[in-house]
Order: structure tokens, then sequence, then C-alpha cells
């Protein structure tokens, strides 16, 4: 019996040591079910990265202090429901407003047991989503000196009670709080996104496919490039070639992500036509605390000059970026 147990523990620790080494042991890799590879998080976040309830962002928030503002990495644009289109950030968790702040001059006044319920997005590391005027970014000081992120002008937090990505469960609470649309704007029921009706910001319009339909990442046909990567929102998804997938390591930082931001964690099920085996396509921790979506070990990024689904502007740009295809390979990269 020990020998055999012995055995097991030695195949799973050498299929473990080899996704390691193919990714890198220092750059906190992760299996595509979240389970850490390798060295922690550099960021020094924890293994959930304070999303869960360990992490002061799930049912068990209310326990503690405040909760500590974490960074809203690569924002995205999700449909949900009636509300239309709601910002989320990089983990997919929904970003609220609060009718008590003002956005003109911004200021928040959501302090003490409020932050406890209501954990305030740090404006650090937030990337806007493809498509979204990136202008509408900006930052508050709080009192505590925390850079909160707003939008429009209007201070932007999480929900304690939202435990997973997708929950809105913070919408209308107290008739004072409601999920953001990508404007900054009010998600109402019946409003299409935003208190005016809004429009149609995630990428653009003019795909024959609509966001909703597609999987976290898919592949299309390229008229000029052939088989391509495109996020959920149809939108092109690329490589640095400056960029190194073994070992995991990014070239890309601080304002090279306001033009080229990052493809958030994509779950193994929620990808469709790509190549590489499941095991390859291992989220990556960054050094700067935002987590991304790798293939094959690569790090993907779409481009702030896409404006549409099907938009390649950003091919070949510089020399260095590329259309990611479903092998993982960059799209007409010099060898």
């Amino acid at each position: 019996m020990n020998t055999w147990r012995n055995a097991s523990l030695a195949v799973t620790a050498a299929a473990v040591l080899a996704l390691t080494t193919a990714c890198g042991q220092d750059n906190g890799a992760e299996t595509p079910n979240g389970q850490a590879v390798g060295a922690a998080n550099p960021a020094g976040q924890p293994a959930d990265a304070g999303y869960g309830a360990g992490g002061g962002y799930g049912s068990g928030a209310e326990a503690g202090g405040a909760a500590a503002a974490k960074p809203a990495g690569q924002l995205a644009v999700r449909k949900s429901g009636d509300l239309g289109e709601v910002l989320t950030d990089s983990a997919g968790f929904t970003l609220y407003r609060f009718d008590k702040d003002t956005p003109n001059p911004p200021k928040s006044n959501c302090e003490g047991d409020c932050a406890k319920a209501w954990p305030v997005v740090s404006a650090e590391g937030a990337a806007a989503p493809p498509g979204v005027d990136a202008s509408l970014m900006g930052e508050v000081t709080r009192s505590d000196g925390t850079k909160q992120l707003t939008i429009d002008g209007w201070p932007m937090y999480r929900y304690a009670k939202d435990t997973k990505a997708g929950d809105v469960n913070g919408q209308g609470v107290g008739g004072t709080w409601f999920a953001s649309a990508p404007d900054g704007k009010k998600a109402e029921a019946g409003a299409g996104g935003g208190e005016d009706g809004g429009e149609d910001v995630a990428g653009g319009g003019g795909d024959d496919k609509a966001p909703a339909d597609l999987a976290g990442l898919s592949v299309r046909k390229d008229p000029k490039l052939g088989e391509v990567v495109v996020d959920k929102n149809g939108m092109t998804v690329y490589g640095f070639t400056k960029d190194s997938p073994w070992p995991m390591k990014t070239a890309c930082k601080d304002d090279c992500l306001k033009k080229w931001p990052v493809v958030a964690p994509v779950d193994g099920d929620d990808m469709e036509g790509i190549t590489v085996s499941k095991r390859g396509n291992v989220t990556f921790n960054r050094p700067d605390g935002i987590k991304q979506q790798t293939i094959d070990c690569r790090p993907l990024y779409t481009f702030a000059g896409d404006t549409k689904p099907g938009d390649t502007n950003g091919q070949g740009v510089g020399g260095s970026w590329y259309a990611v295809g479903p092998d993982g390979k960059l799209v007409g990269a010099p060898e």
C-alpha cells in the first residue's frame, strides 16, 4: 500500500512540476481551476485574491474592519439581464455607485461600517474595457489615503454579499446603491444599461454575433489573418513578442496597459476552438497584482484602438503585437 501511495504522489508531483516548469516557477501561475502553481503571488495577495469569503469581499466581510481596497485591474462590461450592461472588475464582480456620493467634485460618503459592506475599488492598475472611453476613468483620494476608482466622477465599490462573479445582490439596496453602467450612470431595470437608455459601448456593434453569445475565449475567421482568438466581447486577442511564455514574464506594464488591457481570467470550460490543452492555459498572477489569462503560457491582451468586434487595428503595431491563433502562436509574427 505504501509503495502504491508513494508512486501515486510521485506521478502527481511530476505533473505539477511539468506545468510549473512550462510556465515558470517564479511568476505565480495558476492552474485553470485556480490552484496556485509555483511561487506565491508576487503582489502578496492571498490565494483567492480577495474575491471569495476569505478575502473580505464575500459573506464574511462584516466580521472585521473595513475591507482593504483591492485593485480593479482590467475592467469589463457584462450583460446582466434586464439591467443591461454593467461594469465589472477583472474577476467579473459587479461594480456599484452610491447615490449619497458626489461626482463633481468626486467625493465618497461611505466610511466605517459602510465600507465593510461596500469595499472600495482601488484605482491601482485599472484599465478601461475595450470600446469604453478611458477618459471617464479617474480617482478620488479617500480620508485614509486610498486612491478610489471613479467612473465619470462616481466612486466605485463592490458589495460584500456578492460572492461570485456575475452576482448583482447590491442592486437597489437601500434605494441608494446601483450597479454601474460602463459610462458611470446607474444600471436599472428596463434602462438598457444606463439612466438615459444607454448605448452599446462594450466593443461597439456591427459584428454578426452578439457578445452575449460568445464564450470567454473563442475563435473567429478573419478574412486577412485567418483564425484568431477573440474574447467574450468579440474583440481580437493579441500577444506581445517582448513577453516571455517560458518562464512567464510580462514586458507590458503601467502606461502600456492603457493601450493594451489584459484579458481577464477565463474558466477552462468557457473556451471554444482553442487547440492548446487546458493545462497550458493558466492564469498569470502578474507582479502588479493583476490576473491575466494566457494561452500556452502566453499572456493575452486586447487593443484599445479596436473599437468594435472584428477590428484588428493592433496587428503588427510596433512590430511587436500580433493576433493570437487558436494554437497560442502569434499570427503573422516574424519567425
